[in-house]
């Protein structure tokens, strides 16, 4: 069973900064891993993506504020978003491309609001 956990979500203001965290329950340094968010109302949209040899892919509307990276000694994913607005209001999950099949996490609320 692959497991995964997200954390660091919460509320932030317009321009403000997050750093959210994926704990995995096995070993990631095989396997493409990725941010994928859906906010209200609309369906679930790819964030960013990162391979086992470290290319990283975003979605335009987070090129230049959102940076994936991952530790694969602690088994985590991680997402550093700047520069927030209120479009990116959404649950936030982490995903793993797993031998076993595709894994996802129970995802993480993002709010941002002033």
């Amino acid at each position: 069973q692959v497991q995964l956990v997200e954390s660091g979500g919460g509320l932030v203001q317009p321009g403000g900064s997050l750093r959210l965290s994926c704990a995995a329950s096995v070993g990631t340094f095989r396997y493409a891993m990725a941010w994928y968010r859906q906010p209200p109302g609309k369906e679930r949209e790819l964030v960013a993506r990162i391979t086992m040899d470290g290319t990283q892919t975003y979605g335009d509307a987070v090129k230049g504020r959102f940076t994936i990276s991952r530790d694969n000694a602690k088994r985590a994913l991680y997402l550093q978003m700047n520069s927030l607005n209120p479009e990116d209001t959404a649950v936030y999950y982490c995903n793993i491309e797993h031998l076993r099949g595709n894994y996802w996490g129970q995802g993480t609320q993002v709010t941002v609001s002033s």
